[in-house]
């Protein structure tokens, strides 16, 4: 569950909230599409579409028809982990499992995946805008101003 979830925010909070939220989605998807460019040689396979989405379990899928779709918290993530999640969708543009050939495919690019998979197991849940704007000194709740009183 968010963080925001459990805060009583006023519409003006939320809705600054999800404008952060949709500027990191646009970032997300501007950073994956050129991790995308990178691996897809090394990998092959090829992809249909890219979406980026608000999951609250998976960090990554593939289809079967090519579309990718990626987790957009995935932008507050050190770039090797993001790499990670880019390498296993397009490797099951191949594989369509999790079989060991799979894995052998993943490995094949990313000889540490095994480390970078334990660190999302270990830190995804720290991944969120909110855990991100905190880390900033970046507020959700934002302050009431004072009332203007009468002298």
């Amino acid at each position: 569950m968010d963080k925001a979830e459990n805060l009583d925010l006023t519409p003006a909070e939320a809705r600054r909230l999800e404008t952060f939220k949709q500027r990191y989605r646009e970032e997300t998807r501007a950073l994956i599409s050129q991790r995308l460019n990178h691996f897809q040689p090394l990998t092959g396979g090829t992809y249909t579409s890219v979406t980026i989405r608000d999951q609250k379990t998976r960090w990554g899928s593939c289809s079967s028809r090519g579309t990718l779709s990626f987790n957009y918290r995935l932008i507050f993530a050190p770039p090797a982990i993001l790499d990670y999640v880019v390498v296993h969708e397009l490797c099951h543009l191949t594989h369509m499992n999790h079989s060991a050939a799979f894995w052998a495919h993943v490995s094949s690019v990313l000889p540490d995946y095994r480390v970078r998979r334990q660190w999302l197991k270990d830190h995804g849940q720290e991944l969120s805008v909110e855990r991100h704007m905190e880390k900033r000194g970046i507020p959700l709740k934002l302050e009431e101003t004072p009332s203007h009183k009468e002298t």
